[in-house]
């Protein structure tokens, strides 16, 4: 059985909410840098390209690489922390499943309660 394809990082992704993301070049340790614009947020600021910094686990020998990455927002005191997996379906098709934690900054511990959120992404390959 000959193996299919493999999944590359690497490149413009979109998720279904608009925002587009790019990973630049892995290095052999498996970390990679890039920029996410998202297309949402909860401000009223406005909304800047903010750098992304992650890692892909055994970056040469796997066909559905998990990874991790953390963007730092440019326009907001949160930082959002994903977590996926890379799949590439039968017509050579590629998609990033996630999962994300957004932290805002609260005043006070009280608050801590309302300062996490959760939710999934799935990004496609644009280019």
């Amino acid at each position: 059985m000959t193996p299919g394809p493999q999944c590359d990082l690497q490149g413009l992704w979109r998720n279904e909410l608009g925002s587009n993301m790019t990973i630049l070049a892995m290095n052999t340790a498996g970390t990679f840098s890039g920029s996410y614009h998202t297309a949402v947020a909860a401000t009223k600021k406005q909304i800047l390209v903010s750098p992304l910094q992650g890692v892909q686990q055994h970056p040469s020998a796997k066909r559905h690489p998990t990874f991790s990455f953390i963007v730092q927002w440019q326009f907001s005191d949160s930082t959002t922390a994903f977590v996926g997996q890379c799949f590439v379906d039968h017509h050579g098709k590629e998609t990033l499943e996630t999962m994300w934690l957004l932290r805002e900054e609260v005043l006070s511990h009280k608050d801590t309660w309302k300062a996490t959120r959760v939710g999934t992404s799935t990004f496609t390959r644009i280019k």
